[in-house]
C-alpha cells in the first residue's frame, strides 16, 4: 500500500509544523520514515541530528536505570535546573525508576531529555497526550520558547493544538 507520493516536507529552525489526521493515515509512518525505522521505496529523507519524544513515555525509558542515568546516556545536564522548574518537576523525580513515576512525569521527563539533547530537529508524536489540559499548554510554551536552534515536527490527532501552536498544519487523510 502505497501511503505518500511525491510527497516533500521542509523545516525550518524556529519553525514547528504539525502533521494532523485520524488514526491509520500515516502520521506515525512519516514518523518512522524520518527516524530511519522504515525505509522509503523510493525518493531519499536528509534530516539534521534530532530528538524525540513518543506517544508512550514508558517505553521510552529503560526500567532497571534512574531518569537521570537515562539522560546522561545521550547528553549533558546542561540547563536542566531551568527546565525541571518551567515542566514542574522536582529534581529529586530524575533519581527515581521510571516505574514510580506518573505517566505525565514520565512523559514531561522525555521531553526533558529530548530538550536536553539539544537538537536540530525535534520529533514528537503526541507529546501531551498523557498530560492534563494545564499541563499540555505549559509544555508546548515551553517547546516554542526553546525553539532557537531547531525545528520541531509535531505529529498529533489534536487540530486544536495543532492550530494553536503550528506554523503550518499538514493534513493527512
Amino acid at each position: 500500500m502505497l501511503l505518500f507520493r511525491n510527497f516533500s516536507l521542509s523545516l525550518n529552525e524556529g519553525e514547528i509544523k504539525a502533521i494532523v489526521g485520524p488514526s491509520g493515515v500515516g502520521k506515525t509512518t512519516l514518523f518512522e520514515l524520518i527516524l530511519g525505522y522504515r525505509k522509503p521505496y523510493s525518493g531519499s529523507i536528509r534530516s539534521k541530528p534530532f530528538s524525540q519524544v513518543f506517544q508512550d513515555p514508558y517505553s521510552s525509558f529503560h526500567p532497571t536505570y534512574t531518569i537521570r542515568q537515562q539522560i546522561l546516556e545521550v547528553t549533558t545536564m546542561d540547563g536542566y535546573e531551568a527546565l525541571l522548574m518551567q515542566m514542574g518537576l522536582e529534581e529529586s523525580l530524575l533519581d527515581s525508576l521510571p516505574h514510580k513515576l506518573s505517566g505525565g512525569q514520565l512523559q514531561r521527563c522525555s521531553i526533558l531529555r529530548s530538550l536536553l539533547m539539544k537538537p536540530k530537529l525535534l520529533l514528537l508524536d503526541e507529546p501531551t497526550s498523557a498530560l492534563d489540559n494545564l499541563n499540555q499548554l505549559d509544555i508546548m510554551k515551553l517547546i516554542i520558547q526553546n525553539l532557537e536552534g531547531m525545528g520541531v515536527l509535531l505529529i498529533t490527532h489534536d487540530g486544536d493544538l495543532a492550530r494553536w501552536c503550528a506554523d503550518e498544519i499538514i493534513k493527512l487523510g
